[in-house]
C-alpha cells in the first residue's frame, strides 16, 4: 500500500466522503479503484523507472506473440503514437522485439525476450503484492463473476 494513500476517511476527520449521485456511475466507481491500484504499483516499482503502459504491453506482447503494434494499442487503449514509444523502449531496455510479419509484411510482429519475460515475471510479483489487499475483499466464488463482469463490460466497446 502506498504511504501517499489518502483515504475517505482521512478527509474532513472521521466522516467518509459521501459519493452522492456519482455513486451511481460504475465508470467513476471503477476509475477510482483503478486509480489508487495504479498510483501504488507505480510507487512499488518507481526504482525501474517505468512509464505507463510499459508492464500490460509487456504482459500482452508476453500473452500474444506476433501481436502487432496496431492490436497492442488497442488492446491496451493508448493512442497509436504512445504505443510506438512503448514498444521502443521494450527494445531498448532489451525485453521485447518487433521483426516484420511473415503472414503480412507491412505489420510488426512483436516478441518478448527473455530478459523482458524474466523482469515480467517481478513486475507480476509486486502486482500480486499491491491487489492482495483489495483483492481480498472478494470471496472465491465472488471472483469469477467480478472478472467476468468486467469482461462483458469491456466487450461492449470491442464487439
Amino acid at each position: 500500500m502506498s504511504q501517499g494513500r489518502v483515504k475517505d476517511s482521512d478527509i474532513g476527520g472521521d466522516r467518509r466522503v459521501q459519493l452522492g449521485r456519482l455513486g451511481d456511475y460504475v465508470g467513476f466507481r471503477m476509475r477510482r479503484v483503478q486509480n489508487q491500484l495504479s498510483a501504488d504499483f507505480m510507487a512499488a516499482t518507481a526504482h525501474f523507472g517505468l512509464r505507463a503502459g510499459l508492464f500490460s504491453s509487456l504482459a500482452l506482447i508476453d500473452a500474444n506473440p506476433g501481436l502487432s503494434q496496431q492490436e497492442l494499442s488497442s488492446a491496451v487503449g493508448l493512442d497509436k503514437s504512445i504505443t510506438v514509444q512503448i514498444v521502443d523502449e521494450l527494445e531498448r531496455r532489451g525485453w521485447a522485439q518487433r521483426e516484420r510479419s511473415k503472414v503480412d509484411r507491412r505489420r510488426h510482429a512483436l516478441t518478448i525476450l527473455p530478459d523482458g519475460r524474466t523482469f515480467l515475471d517481478q513486475l507480476f510479483v509486486i502486482m500480486e503484492t499491491v491487489e492482495a489487499e483489495v483483492l481480498a475483499q472478494l470471496s472465491p466464488d465472488e471472483r469469477p463473476i467480478f472478472d467476468g463482469a468486467l469482461d462483458r463490460m469491456y466487450d461492449v466497446f470491442h464487439r
